[in-house]
């Protein structure tokens, strides 16, 4: 029997809204790192932007570790086999734990060239390789936490990865407020905050799957090749997402301090807003996988059209918000006044493409939840294609940050686009376990 709308946003608000909070906890790690580091001597702030990038850009390419789980998960759940589903869930775990290592391993020697490569010198260079390095050591904990939470997604289990998320955002608050402010520790005291907090998170993922879902822990090799490659897909489309913005950063840095300041700022309040807006897409994700898994292909198109309605009046609400809290901002992070300048007007062009984003992002979902990895990254490297002219001719024609901002729209206009073609037609709508 098909769901009543009144019954299909009540499903909808179910998986978001605990979705919601856990999905903003992470850049909220972010942010209070932002705020913290703030009151400590420059180039703290800039070298936290330049480190930071490097590291979401490595964490965000193992993103598919929670989508492509989700999804999976999803599948077989809505097709009746529980079992495989926890079986799946730990293959995802065990991928996690092995690309955490490696990336340490190949990353830690890299360190500086890759802070070099955004345009960081000197001090801000030194600072940014110190607070990356420290942050690697997190990095298997946080592939875990993105693992662990696309199992239980897919289990339509949205409320569990948001009381994790909490407890594991207060604790990195006191422990950053502690190492930073009381300890004196500087931004070296900041990345062990965060990573501590990381490893505390990991820790509740894993025994909650040996405690509550008594799964299995011995490594499957074949199911671990399996969750890799299914995820290939997947990065190719986060590769082109991190290379938008690690672009965009590397432009502003080379525009002085205080343009890297602001825009570290305005990224920080935009992926917050972004992850936000994500959590109708990760119930879009669940819902999608559960659908098309029991062979509902009519559910998929009809929760589709109104998570597109949720995603646009979110979009508008958040826009909203930002405009009225653009004036106070500046101050919470102690921005001195040209950063404040810079700030106040990026604050608009990410205002204005709030309701873009809301839709971008639930199409983006429902895609990863049919399990749509190769178109994904075809329309990522189309998508791409297009903010590069732009983003070449801010650089050529010397424009600011709000034309480095006005690129970004210009790609997530492309994206809309994209998403919004695939979505209309019937080639992603694949039934079945």
């Amino acid at each position: 029997m098909p769901l009543t709308p009144r019954a299909r946003d009540r499903q909808i608000l179910r998986l978001a809204v605990p979705a919601f909070g856990a999905l903003v906890a992470e850049p909220l790690f972010l942010l209070t790192d932002t705020v913290i580091v703030s009151h400590l001597p420059a180039p703290a702030l800039g070298a936290l932007g330049v480190a930071s990038t490097v590291l979401s850009a490595l964490v965000g390419l193992c993103v598919f570790l929670a989508y492509g789980t989700t999804a999976a998960v999803a599948r077989q759940i809505g097709a009746g086999d529980t079992r495989q589903a926890v079986r799946q869930g730990v293959d995802g775990l065990w991928l996690a734990a092995g690309v955490g290592a490696a990336i340490i391993v190949v990353v830690w020697p890299l360190a500086p060239y890759l802070v070099q490569l955004l345009g960081a010198e000197g001090e801000l260079a030194r600072q940014a390789v110190t607070y990356l390095r420290i942050s690697l050591l997190g990095v298997p904990s946080m592939l875990l936490v993105l693992a662990g939470t696309g199992v239980l997604r897919g289990m339509q289990d949205t409320l569990t990865p948001l009381l994790v998320s909490v407890g594991s955002f207060v604790l990195n608050a006191l422990l950053n407020a502690v190492f930073v402010l009381g300890l004196g520790w500087g931004l070296a005291g900041s990345a062990w905050g965060t990573v501590l907090a990381q490893t505390f998170a990991a820790g509740v993922y894993l025994a909650m799957m040996l405690i509550r879902h008594r799964a299995p822990f011995r490594p499957d090799l074949a199911g671990i090749r399996s969750a890799g490659s299914a995820g290939i897909g997947l990065v190719v489309r986060t590769v082109c997402l991190q290379a938008v913005l690690i672009i965009a950063t590397a432009v502003a840095t080379r525009m002085g301090e205080r343009q890297i300041e602001a825009h570290t700022i305005a990224i920080r309040i935009w992926i917050l807003l972004a992850f936000a807006l994500d959590a109708i897409a990760i119930a879009g994700q669940a819902i999608t996988g559960h659908a098309l898994g029991a062979g509902d292909v009519a559910e998929v198109r009809a929760a589709t059209r109104r998570m597109v309605v949720w995603g646009a009046g979110c979009g508008v609400v958040l826009g909203l918000l930002v405009l009225a809290a653009r004036p106070f901002l500046p101050g919470l992070f102690d921005a001195e006044a040209v950063v404040a300048g810079e700030l106040s007007a990026l604050l608009w062009v990410v205002a204005v493409l709030q309701p873009v984003a809301g839709v971008v992002f639930v199409l983006d979902g429902v895609l990863i939840g049919a399990g749509d990895q190769a178109y994904l990254a075809r329309a990522g490297m189309w998508t791409t294609l297009a903010y590069l002219p732009a983003v070449l001719t801010v650089v050529v024609a010397g424009g600011g940050l709000v034309a480095l901002w006005g690129a970004l729209g210009l790609w997530m206009v492309a994206r809309l686009v994209t998403l919004g073609l695939r979505a209309r037609g019937g080639n992603w709508l694949v039934t079945g376990a």
